[in-house]
């Protein structure tokens, strides 16, 4: 099954031409099934490269998912044109009366600064408290997971000196893969391209989180609420094979101090090619969010969603629970 998007944005088209299933919303409406409502909370500032590579994660499922687009009303990006914002997008008072099965919240290139210094931060905090009751399962990626965490747990972030940057290997935290890490290999590959971590110590002694997924290299990577209703991803599995290649000369233009990516370009070297090997459990990980966390777990009726009680047992498949 596709993904439903609106009528011509522009990610249509290098989707189309990977043959990845896309349906026109028009086309959408005249199913009558009930679809999959995911929102998109984009603070990427190159709008529409982010609305096509989460497009793509989102598309790899034989479920039908309707997505909308929403960005901040109190912050407007310097990278995208108005014009493409407002045929696009909703802006929270848009859609705050609305439920949604699942929803993505992204990373934003402002890790350096305090969280309360963050120009839409009094926003961002509404659009979290409002995905508690109007949302089923929230998957926040790189800074968004700080944000998240912090927001919803209180969990600090730290500077790391060194920008982490690069392809870092990755485990599970528990032996018994959890379901958003079903089909994974012991060893996985994600991108990362931050000055920030959480750091585990923190989210250990928090007794409603759980810690999935981590890297020797670069820590924490995957961790979740008691009940996957909040995810928190600090990688970006969802990143192009050029994406890091892009950033790493940006900054050599600028003058900006920067290594070269780790483990990207083959043999190491920035005039060879990057290395892609990361799609398949980039696809995996998104597959069974959608799957797990959002179709099977959200009530037809999603305005119904938080009468849902949840049982011990559901709650250790999904986070990996230890005991209770």
């Amino acid at each position: 099954m596709p993904i439903r998007i609106a009528n011509n944005l522009p990610a249509i088209h290098t989707l189309e031409k990977e043959r990845i299933f896309v349906m026109e919303e028009d086309v959408a409406l005249k199913q009558d099934i009930r679809p999959i409502r995911i929102i998109i909370l984009n603070l990427m500032p190159n709008k529409i490269a982010t609305e096509t590579q989460l497009l793509r994660a989102l598309s790899n499922s034989p479920l039908q998912v309707d997505v909308d687009l929403m960005c901040t009303a109190s912050y407007t990006p310097k990278h995208v044109s108005d014009e493409h914002l407002l045929k696009y997008y909703d802006t929270f008072s848009e859609v705050k009366d609305r439920f949604y099965d699942g929803m993505i919240i992204t990373g934003a290139p402002v890790e350096q600064m305090d969280f309360e210094d963050v120009k839409y931060w009094d926003e961002l905090t509404q659009i979290m408290k409002w995905s508690k009751t109007h949302v089923y399962s929230t998957l926040h990626i790189c800074w968004g997971a700080q944000a998240g965490l912090y927001y919803h747990h209180g969990i600090p972030k730290y500077d790391t000196g060194n920008k982490i940057f690069g392809i870092y290997e990755h485990s599970m935290t528990f032996s018994k893969p959890v379901k958003l890490f079903r089909g994974f290999d012991d060893i996985f590959y994600v991108p990362h391209s931050r000055y920030t971590e959480v750091r585990r110590a923190d989210i250990a002694s928090n007794s409603n989180l759980r810690i999935l997924s981590e890297s020797q290299e670069c820590g924490v990577y995957a961790v979740s609420d008691l009940h996957g209703r909040q995810i928190f991803i600090t990688g970006h599995s969802e990143y192009d094979v050029g994406t890091l290649d892009a950033e790493y000369k940006r900054d050599l233009e600028k003058g900006l101090p920067i290594q070269i990516p780790i483990n990207y370009y083959k043999d190491n070297d920035p005039s060879k090619e990057p290395v892609l090997k990361w799609r398949s459990s980039a696809t995996l990980l998104f597959t069974n969010w959608l799957n797990y966390y959002v179709y099977q777990s959200t009530p037809f009726d999603i305005s119904l969603l938080n009468d849902i009680k949840h049982d011990k047992k559901s709650h250790k498949e999904l986070t990996g629970g230890l005991d209770d």
